[in-house]
C-alpha cells in the first residue's frame, strides 16, 4: 500500500496548503472570539504553525508564521481591523508571538531534517550490512562449488593413468554435486531478481498436482539426499490452473531446506488437498524444527537462522514466499509438538476434475 507524504507535494502547493490551513484555523479562532481572549486564540495560531512545520518545507511555514502573525494583530488584538497595537503590552507580546513562530518554525523544520538524515544515515549502514551478508554468502556458497569443480576436473586431467574406475566415479560424482549446489545458487539469485522486478507474473496453466510433485521429489532424489520423502496425495485431486514452474520452484526449495537441516533418515512427508478451490499443500519434517523465536524471520530476504552450519544465502524461503503470494497464495509455518516443521502453502486456484484439459 502506498504512503501520502506531504513532502512529495510541490513547493508551489505547499504555499497554498499552508496558506490556507492557516486561515481555516484563523476563520475558527474568529467564531471563538467571544469566548476566549486573543492570548489564547494566539497560542491557538501558534500551535498551529508548529504542525505546518512538521510536515512543510522552511519558506511555506515562514510564510505560514508571517499570516498567522498579521491575523493575530489585524482580527484579535484591539483596536481590531488595524495593525496599530494601543498597549506596549501588546506590542511586545505580538514581537514575542512573530520571534517564537519563527524560531519554532525553523526549530521543527531542522528538527525534521535531522531526523530524516538519521533515517538515511540508519538505511545506508543496514543496506551496507545487507551488501555484506549476500557478498559474505555468494563467496562462499560460489566459491567453494567452483573450487571442487576446478579441483575434481583438474585430478581427473592430470592422474588419469593412476586413477581407478572407482576414483574416476567419485570425482565424476564430486563435479555432478558441485554443479548441482552452484546451479541451485544461481538460480535462487536470477529468481530473486524476478521478484525484486516487480514484474513478475504467474502463468496459469491446468496442472497436475501429483505429476508437479513427484517430477520435484525426482529432481531432488538426484541428489542423493539422506532423508525419506513420503507422497500422500489422492489420485483423483483435481486439476488446479496456476504456474507449473512458480509451484515447483516453492516445493523444491522447501523440500532442499528440509534436506539441509534434517538428519539423516528423517522423514519428509508430501500432502496436497483441494478445499473448495484452494491447494493446500504441507510439506513436514521430524527434525528439530525451528527456533520459536526466529519462526517469523525465516521468510525475510537474506536471513540464516542462527547457530547453524555455515552456507547459504538466505533466499531459498524468501524465494518460497514471494512466488506464492505472486500466484495470490499464502505460506506459513511452525513447528510440530512432536518435533520438527510444518510448512502449509495456500493457493486458490480454478480447478477441474476433466483430466484433458491438463494440455489444452
Amino acid at each position: 500500500m502506498a504512503t501520502f507524504s506531504f513532502n512529495n507535494i510541490k513547493t508551489s502547493r505547499q504555499y497554498i496548503f499552508s496558506t490556507a490551513f492557516i486561515i481555516v484555523v484563523s476563520l475558527l479562532c474568529y467564531g471563538m472570539s467571544s469566548i476566549l481572549g486573543y492570548r489564547v486564540l494566539g497560542f491557538i495560531l501558534l500551535i498551529s504553525v508548529s504542525f505546518v512545520a512538521m510536515v512543510f518545507d522552511i519558506l511555506p511555514v515562514l510564510l505560514a508564521a508571517i499570516l498567522s502573525a498579521l491575523i493575530w494583530d489585524f482580527f484579535f488584538i484591539p483596536p481590531y481591523y488595524t495593525f496599530q497595537v494601543s498597549s506596549t503590552e501588546d506590542s511586545i507580546l505580538l514581537l514575542m508571538y512573530f520571534i517564537i513562530a519563527m524560531v519554532n518554525a525553523a526549530l521543527t523544520y531542522k528538527l525534521r531534517r535531522m531526523e530524516k538524515a538519521a533515517i538515511l544515515k540508519e538505511e545506508k549502514e543496514n543496506t551496507v550490512k545487507l551488501y555484506n551478508t549476500l557478498l559474505n554468502s555468494l563467496s562462499h556458497e560460489l566459491r567453494t562449488p567452483i573450487a571442487a569443480i576446478i579441483a575434481a576436473t583438474d585430478n581427473l586431467q592430470s592422474g588419469t593413468s593412476k586413477l581407478t574406475a572407482q576414483n574416476k566415479n567419485e570425482l565424476v560424482g564430486e563435479i555432478a554435486k558441485a554443479s548441482f549446489r552452484l546451479n541451485q545458487q544461481v538460480e535462487n539469485l536470477l529468481n530473486m531478481s524476478r521478484l525484486e522486478s516487480g514484474f513478475i507474473q504467474p502463468k496459469k496453466d491446468w496442472c497436475d498436482i501429483n505429476e508437479i510433485v513427484y517430477e520435484t521429489v525426482n529432481r531432488l532424489e538426484e541428489n542423493n539426499i539422506t532423508q525419506a520423502i513420503r507422497i500422500n496425495i489422492n489420485p483423483d485431486i483435481p486439476l488446479f490452473k496456476l504456474d507449473k514452474g512458480m509451484l515447483e520452484q516453492v516445493l523444491y526449495n522447501i523440500l532442499i531446506n528440509a534436506t539441509l537441516y534434517t538428519p539423516p533418515k528423517s522423514i519428509i512427508s508430501i500432502i496436497a488437498q483441494d478445499h473448495a478451490d484452494v491447494l493446500e499443500v504441507v510439506i513436514e519434517d521430524n527434525g528439530a524444527g525451528f527456533p520459536s523465536n526466529e519462526l517469523e524471520n525465516v521468510f525475510d530476504k537474506f536471513y540464516r537462522l542462527k547457530n547453524t552450519r555455515t552456507g547459504g544465502t538466505g533466499l531459498g524461503l524468501s524465494i518460497v514466499k514471494g512466488f506464492t503470494e505472486a500466484m495470490g497464495g499464502s505460506v506459513s509455518l511452525r513447528n510440530v509438538a512432536s518435533g520438527g516443521a510444518r510448512f502449509t502453502i495456500d493457493i486458490p486456484a480454478e480447478t477441474s476434475y476433466l483430466k484433458n484439459l491438463k494440455n489444452e
